[in-house]
């Protein structure tokens, strides 16, 4: 329908509308049948207009959520990488600590074993230096003791060695050498 026929269509309401019951139902049908009007012209050149609104609209929407779609498997792999990296991570981490706490075990070992050696070789050293100054202190006990004796004995000899005693402790002495 053309744009002319409705419009006559619209007038001839409009009398007949007037000729049947007045203005106040006249004013109440005119506004009916505008409003179809304006409803069917919608209808007739919107179609086209809000349709391709809609689909648009509608594509957009679609390619909005496979856009999501994409982004959230994307996602999901970067976790599931991120999450496989850590665990390796985690691995590694536990590894490392059973080998450092290995090689304590081993450092500790090592240390107490160069420690007992020590030790053993600080109480040799303690022994020899124990017994050295104990023959140190031995021979100059000696040495005192026999200063002192010899000191007594000369300090003796002159009032118990007489004419006799000294003849006779030659004459032994010659014998002892002669008989040798």
């Amino acid at each position: 329908m053309s744009m002319l026929g409705m419009e006559w269509l619209i007038a001839e309401a409009g009398v007949e509308a007037a000729e049947e019951g007045g203005l106040a139902a006249n004013i109440l049908e005119a506004n009916l049948v505008n409003l179809l009007i304006v409803i069917g012209l919608l209808v007739y050149f919107g179609r086209g207009f809000l349709g391709k609104i809609l689909s648009e609209r509608r594509n957009d929407i679609k390619a909005a959520l496979k856009e999501a779609e994409e982004r959230r498997q994307k996602a999901a792999a970067a976790l599931a990488d991120e999450q496989q990296k850590l665990a390796q991570a985690q691995q590694e981490a536990a590894r490392i600590r059973t080998a450092a706490e290995e090689r304590a075990v081993a450092v500790k070992a090592s240390l107490l074993a160069e420690a007992e050696v020590e030790v053993q070789r600080m109480k040799e050293g303690l022994s020899q230096d124990l017994n050295a100054e104990r023959e140190r202190a031995i021979a100059d006990l000696r040495q005192r003791v026999s200063t002192l004796a010899l000191q007594k004995a000369e300090s003796e000899l002159p009032s118990r060695m007489t004419d006799e005693l000294q003849t006779n402790i030659i004459n032994r002495s010659i014998a002892m050498i002669g008989g040798a």
